[in-house]
C-alpha cells in the first residue's frame, strides 16, 4: 500500500453518489459565516460615530467582521492591541481565513472599563466592530449557539432537477456528520504521525515525555476523528446512520451517535458496541493509542442537520445556499455530501 493511499480520506455519501460538481470559495464573499452567540440578547449596534458597550463583567466581548484573516491570527493581534496575554483572549471556534466571517472574541480586562472605547477605536482601525458587551467569563470553544452560513457555489455542473431533489433530501434527513479531511493533514500526514506515537508515554504528566505528549494533541485528535469517520462510513454503507441501533448510550438521548474513542473504547453496548469495536479493531495502530490514555470515551452525533435550509439559483450555474448548523458541524462536510467540491481557496497563502 502506498503512502498516498494508506488512509481513507473520502467516505460514502448518503445518496450513493454526489449529484454535481461545483466550485467553493471562489472569493471570500462567496462564503459568509455568522456566529450566533446570544440569539435572544439585544445589543446596542456599533456605529461609525460611537461604540456602545452593554453589560458588565471582567471580559470585554467584541463582535468583529473579518475578511482574509483566520481566527488565531486575529486573537494574537487583539492580544497585542489589548496588551494582555494570548491566553486572555477567548473565542468560540475557528473560522476560515478565506471567508467573510462575523464572530465574537473575549478580552480579559478587569477594572479597565474606562479604556474600552479607546481600545475599540484601535480595533475598529483593523476590523469592523459590530457590537460590544462586558461579560462575566471568557468565551471558550463551543460556547456559541450555532453558525449561520450564506454560501455561493459557482460553475455548478449537474442536472438542476437532481440538485434540487438532493437539497430537498438534505433538508429532511441531514448529512453524515463526518470530520473534514483537513483535520487529517495532507495525504493523512497527521495520522501517520499518530500511528508513530508511543502509547506507553501518552499518559505521563511530568518531564520531557509529558511536554512531548502535549505537542501531539493534534495527532491524537486526528486519530480519534478518523476512527469516528470509519464507524460512520460503515453506518452510511449499511443505511443505519439516521436511526439508533440497540445499545445506543442513554446519554445520547436516543440520537444516532458514534464513538469518540477513549480509555475502554466506547460507551455503546449490544449491537452498536459490536459494530464499533469491529471497525476500530481493523486499525490496530490507531486503536493502540487509546489503551494507555485516561481520556474518557465520548459520543458525537452521526447526523449533521442544517436548519432553515434554503437555496436559490442565481443563474444556470450559480447556486446560493443559506442554512444554520450547530457547533462542531461543518458546512463543507454537509455540502460535500451532495457536491464534488473544488475549493478555490486552496493554495492561497495563510497567516
Amino acid at each position: 500500500m502506498t503512502e498516498d493511499s494508506r488512509w481513507r480520506l473520502d467516505w460514502p455519501v448518503s445518496g450513493g453518489v454526489r449529484v454535481a460538481r461545483a466550485q467553493l470559495k471562489t472569493s471570500p464573499a462567496d462564503f459568509r459565516v455568522t456566529e450566533v452567540l446570544w440569539p435572544s440578547r439585544e445589543l446596542p449596534p456599533a456605529t461609525d460615530e460611537h461604540i456602545s458597550v452593554a453589560g458588565e463583567g471582567e471580559h470585554l466581548c467584541l463582535r468583529l467582521e473579518k475578511t482574509g484573516d483566520n481566527t488565531e491570527y486575529v486573537a494574537r493581534e487583539l492580544s497585542s492591541l489589548a496588551e494582555c496575554r494570548s491566553f486572555d483572549i477567548g473565542f468560540c471556534g475557528l473560522k476560515d481565513r478565506h471567508a467573510v466571517t462575523i464572530q465574537w472574541f473575549s478580552l480579559y480586562r478587569p477594572g479597565r472599563e474606562y479604556e474600552d472605547e479607546a481600545l475599540m477605536a484601535e480595533v475598529c482601525a483593523r476590523w469592523p466592530v459590530l457590537a460590544a458587551v462586558r461579560y462575566s467569563r471568557k468565551l471558550r470553544r463551543g460556547d456559541h449557539q450555532s453558525n449561520r452560513f450564506d454560501i455561493v457555489l459557482r460553475n455548478v455542473d449537474g442536472q438542476r432537477g437532481s440538485v434540487n431533489a438532493a437539497l430537498e433530501r438534505l433538508a429532511l434527513q441531514g448529512a453524515p456528520n463526518y470530520f473534514g479531511p483537513q483535520r487529517f493533514g495532507f495525504n493523512g500526514s497527521n495520522l501517520d504521525r499518530a500511528a508513530r506515537l508511543d502509547p506507553s508515554r501518552m499518559n505521563r504528566k511530568r518531564g520531557r515525555a509529558g511536554r512531548s505528549a502535549s505537542k501531539n494533541v493534534l495527532y491524537f485528535s486526528a486519530a480519534r476523528s478518523w476512527l469516528f469517520n470509519q464507524v460512520l462510513a460503515r453506518r452510511v454503507a449499511e443505511g443505519s446512520w439516521t436511526t439508533g441501533l440497540p445499545g445506543e448510550p442513554v446519554e445520547s438521548g436516543n440520537v444516532p451517535s458514534g464513538p469518540l474513542w477513549g480509555d475502554g473504547g466506547t460507551l455503546a453496548t449490544g449491537d452498536q458496541e459490536v459494530l464499533e469495536r469491529s471497525v476500530v479493531e481493523s486499525c490496530p495502530e490507531l486503536a493502540k493509542l487509546f489503551s494507555a490514555t485516561r481520556m474518557k470515551p465520548e459520543r458525537r452525533m452521526l447526523v449533521a442537520s442544517p436548519k432553515a435550509l434554503s437555496w436559490q439559483w442565481l443563474d444556470e450555474t450559480t447556486l446560493r445556499l443559506q442554512f444554520e448548523l450547530s457547533p462542531g458541524q461543518y458546512a463543507t462536510t454537509v455540502l460535500g455530501d451532495l457536491f464534488e467540491l473544488e475549493d478555490m481557496s486552496l493554495g492561497r497563502d495563510n497567516k
